[in-house]
């Protein structure tokens, strides 16, 4: 993979069968949709640069200054899963990428296999191929991510946040961050993220489910959503970390999942002065 990204060649490579029936007219309008040309810049630019040194060039590049809360001290010298809600679903994870890595050392994020043909970030991701079956690969790669003296980020929700009941939330978490936890015995620390996409990527994930439609095309629209973010001082508050002790068989683990969403979503209000 070179270091600039090409949305027809990445679609042409991973369904040879389905892209010969798309006009090349919506390749190019896909590539202004996720706005290639402006990550290509970037990429150009700051491509000599890995890992987070390549995330904070950008998000300087853009304008990006998050506020970060501590509940509480966090000794860097421990290794935690650290469990955030996803309302950005892609530049939230760069951002918290850099501020882990600053904070507490090395991070791992598990993300979209797309995300890979970001060259110069590929080394902090572990894919997770979304519309596939895993493969024995994946899982050793998984273990050996939570073996590691790295710190873990996690999205425990799969998905970017969506509008639920008027408000901008996660779906479910799902009990991995549970079980991985207590297994690898790792203490979890949770964040809330505060921060939402335009009112059109919301208008555009409710039409597609009101009309029964299984792609999620609003997926296509987050890259262009990182230049419009209104708010690029958004907030970032990080929990007192919870020992996986907490995690006994007392609740299922998908009970246990959903206590920790609430834990993460009532953090802001409890560092609200």
């Amino acid at each position: 993979m070179g270091l600039e990204i090409d949305i027809e060649q990445i679609i042409r490579d991973r369904s040879p069968k389905g892209a010969k029936w798309i006009p090349r007219p919506l390749f190019g309008w896909l590539k202004r949709l996720i706005r290639q040309r402006e990550i290509n810049d970037v990429l150009r630019k700051y491509g000599h640069r890995e890992g987070t040194a390549f995330i904070e060039a950008v998000l300087d590049e853009w304008g990006y200054h998050p506020q970060v809360h501590l509940a509480a001290p966090i000794d860097p010298e421990k290794k935690y899963i650290f469990a955030s809600n996803h309302p950005l679903g892609g530049i939230d994870g760069l951002i918290l990428a850099a501020e882990i890595e600053r904070r507490f050392g090395p991070v791992k994020i598990m993300v979209n296999d797309l995300l890979m043909h970001l060259a110069p970030v590929r080394s902090l991701f572990v894919p997770v191929n979304k519309y596939g079956k895993q493969s024995a690969d994946y899982a050793r790669e998984l273990d050996k991510m939570y073996r590691s003296a790295d710190q873990v980020l996690l999205f425990p929700a799969g998905l970017c946040s969506r509008k639920i009941s008027a408000q901008v939330q996660d779906i479910g978490w799902k009990k991995n961050v549970i079980t991985k936890a207590v297994q690898y015995q790792r203490d979890i620390i949770p964040i809330f993220f505060d921060a939402q996409n335009s009112k059109a990527f919301y208008r555009t994930a409710s039409l597609r489910q009101a009309i029964g439609l299984k792609f999620n095309l609003e997926l296509v629209l987050l890259p262009g959503e990182m230049f419009r973010q209104p708010n690029k001082n958004m907030s970032i508050y990080f929990g007192r970390p919870i020992p996986f002790q907490t995690f006994t068989r007392e609740k299922r683990p998908e009970e246990w999942a959903a206590w920790l969403r609430e834990q993460a979503y009532t953090l802001k209000q409890n560092n609200t002065p």
